[in-house]
């Protein structure tokens, strides 16, 4: 076991249960069931990954006790006949398989409802009329497509509210007991009641939601009765031997007379009276706005409830779970601190299913990093099956790795995502792979994305670790052509070029104060490319090359903590371009100090965003001053402005320097010069077409499969 992780890996005891270490898989929407609730192959797959590779307890995603009834998905598991008790037979028989031990989050979605709006069924909620929240607030920032799928969870129909009668809210106190005998019938070991994230039991928890003044709302003990009554009728039908958890909100945000950290902590108390053996703590935001998702339950930042498990920790003497963005080393301090007894890894277990196994094996630096992109949880939205932008096999269960009939010389030009990610699956299957690469580090764009995203960094990390102990020859600093390319005598040539910016047409964008992506990125990489050569030879560049050629520049954290001192830029930056890295970039430049625009000439800033992430990413760019300017036209570059139209107006923004981060286009002058060379070619990532991170590695993974 390694040593810096001994209370992480040790063995803990949930109830009855003993789970060989703290590491807990939290349920996470996979939307693969059959479209009547039952568990798929897909669903038996998933979660055999994660018990294969070493989490102590995983939980089934949130399943509706009442199904279709206070459902949100028809394609979520359902609890509501003895016909899901053979599928939930098979996921204990896989998860035991390896050790795991795996319970079920059961829930009623109340005012989530999707399946009861779209068959206009009323939604329950405890109090007419419900609290007002902004109602637009998903909207703002969101494009029509995303606003379209969203739209199908519910078939385009809004939700009527009714409020539960008594007799409701006892229908569905035996639906949770009924779906808890069912499970443990089905041998999985226990249940995790949903008492979170706006669902039915989260608003009568709610003093915003729950205005009753009958014996189901008002004082905390006759709020929390429908979750107390709940807990113990489950505990008297399904005895010790089967673990109850409860999650909770540690606070509601964004509305007034919202659950509170002292009001989370009562709760739990009172779940552990009433028997529960853990609290499992999040947090929601009842705002209505996009950026509200990621205060509650999505985390955008590091340990961001830990707080909150904390809190409640201190007022219970069971097992408390803390869940948001825990890292392995802040899982080993918060238990370690007393915070918390176990840790919920959610994207990161997404992102690798070997993540315990690895911290086991004494390697945690091959943990394939979850970078924080939402692309995930985005499909959520509209019941779509996620995907996760560096594990392409999430979603993808049906396609195993073959071994080859031949093995065959593969050279890969380019050490993007997209070339490391081809030359990593390759070379599992047996192939000779030859990876070349212009400039003199590994990862393509992604290094330049790395100065503003650390996790992308993090990712091109990875790949090296995972490259050193492979047969893979690495060639950098290799200006590849046709001939030299030929050389290697290849069966399998693989074209992964990457992405280059396209010459701008904008008037003045050939001034010196103007910089493309590509000029920035061979600023910060050696490289055989004169990019940075057009008439930029001043002290500023100068020293930019002299750092670069000591090496200074092979450390992004030297350089961000260097450019909170000095860069080579104005006080006032304007970039053209308001895509995923036009605003990467302008966060990052204002919060050194400079007074940054961002033009865009389409609605919507970064569509290439998952929509959760850029919902966050503009709010946080704006809090730090980042003016945003959208649905433009750009007219002219001068020497100290750039001049843009909106709205049929001529407008002015000042500008001592000027970044160009539109007009990346696929950079596909390499595989021009194959046509007329009789050999295996492919091409890939960027240079096939423009799909960021996740589309290179996708595509890096499915030719790394073919050859």
């Amino acid at each position: 076991m390694r040593k810096e992780f001994p209370r992480l890996l040790s063995e803990g005891t949930l109830g009855s249960l003993t789970l060989r270490n703290r590491i807990v898989m939290p349920a996470m929407d996979q939307n693969n069931c059959t479209e009547d609730g039952l568990i798929s192959n897909r669903t038996l797959q998933h979660y055999e990954d994660r018990a294969k590779g070493g989490a102590g307890l995983l939980i089934l995603e949130t399943s509706a006790v009442k199904w279709p009834d206070g459902a949100t998905s028809k394609h979520q598991p359902s609890l509501s006949s003895d016909a899901v008790i053979p599928g939930l037979e098979k996921l204990a028989e896989r998860a035991h398989r390896h050790g795991a031990r795996m319970i079920v989050q059961a829930c009623h979605h109340g005012r989530i409802s999707g399946l009861d709006i779209s068959r206009d069924v009323p939604v329950l909620v405890p109090s007419i009329p419900i609290p007002s929240f902004d109602t637009l607030g998903m909207t703002y920032n969101t494009t029509t497509e995303e606003l379209m799928k969203m739209a199908t969870l519910t078939g385009g129909k809004l939700p009527t509210f009714k409020e539960a009668s008594k007799e409701e809210l006892e229908g569905i106190i035996e639906a949770f007991v009924e779906a808890a005998l069912r499970i443990k019938k089905a041998n999985l070991d226990g249940i995790e009641i949903h008492a979170a994230h706006g669902y039915l039991i989260s608003t009568f928890l709610s003093r915003a939601w729950n205005r009753r003044e009958d014996e189901w709302g008002g004082s905390t003990e006759r709020r929390t009765r429908l979750l107390s009554e709940i807990v113990g009728k489950i505990r008297n039908k399904c005895g010790t031997d089967f673990a109850i958890v409860v999650r909770i909100d540690g606070h509601e945000h964004g509305i007034e007379n919202g659950i509170t950290a002292d009001e989370a902590s009562n709760t739990a108390a009172i779940a552990e009276e009433a028997g529960a053996d853990a609290i499992h703590v999040s947090a929601i935001s009842s705002s209505g706005t996009g950026v509200g998702f990621t205060e509650g339950p999505l985390p955008w930042e590091r340990c961001q409830y830990s707080e909150l498990a904390k809190t409640v920790k201190s007022a219970v003497s069971i097992p408390v779970i803390a869940v948001g963005r825990i890292e392995p080393e802040d899982g080993e301090r918060l238990i370690a601190e007393n915070n918390c007894d176990f840790v919920a890894m959610g994207r990161q277990l997404l992102a690798d299913p070997e993540l315990p196994n690895n911290l086991i094996n004494d390697s945690p630096d091959k943990i394939r990093p979850c970078i924080n992109c939402f692309v995930c949880v985005a499909q959520n939205f509209w019941n779509g099956e996620p995907v996760c932008a560096v594990n392409p096999r999430l979603g993808n269960y049906e396609k195993e790795v073959k071994v080859p009939e031949k093995l065959k010389n593969v050279v890969i030009v380019g050490a993007g995502p997209a070339g490391l990610e081809c030359a990593r699956v390759a070379s599992n299957r047996g192939h000779k792979v030859t990876l070349l690469e212009q400039m003199g580090s590994l990862g393509g764009t992604a290094i330049l994305s790395s100065l503003t995203t650390p996790k992308n960094g993090d990712l091109i990390n990875w790949f090296e670790r995972i490259l050193e102990d492979s047969e893979v020859v690495i060639r950098k600093n290799f200006l590849a052509d046709s001939k030299s390319i030929m050389s290697f005598d290849p069966d399998v040539v693989v074209i992964a070029t990457g992405s280059q910016s396209s010459k701008s047409d904008i008037k003045g964008s050939e001034l010196p104060h103007v910089l493309s992506r590509d000029q920035l990125k061979a600023l910060l990489q050696e490289s055989n490319s004169s990019e940075v050569s057009k008439g930029r030879k001043n002290l500023s560049f100068l020293l930019l090359w002299l750092g670069r050629k000591s090496g200074f520049f092979k450390n992004m954290k030297k350089i961000r903590k260097l450019s909170k001192l000095w860069m080579p830029l104005g006080k006032n930056i304007t970039i053209v371009g308001g895509g995923l890295v036009g605003l990467e970039l302008s966060h990052f430049l204002s919060e050194r100090k400079r007074n940054v625009s961002v033009l865009e000439t389409r609605p919507v800033m970064a569509p290439e965003m998952a929509h959760p992430r850029r919902w966050r990413s503009l709010h946080q760019a704006s809090l730090s001053g980042v003016k945003f300017h959208n649905d433009i036209q750009v007219v002219e570059i001068r020497k100290n402005s750039v001049v843009y139209i909106k709205d049929e107006n001529e407008c002015e923004v000042a500008a001592d320097s000027v970044i160009l981060a539109e007009g990346i286009e696929a950079d596909r002058k390499l595989l021009e010069k194959f046509p007329g060379i009789e050999v295996e070619t492919h091409i890939i990532g960027d240079a096939e077409s423009i799909g960021y991170i996740e589309g290179a590695i996708r595509s890096g993974n499915r030719v790394g499969q073919i050859v």
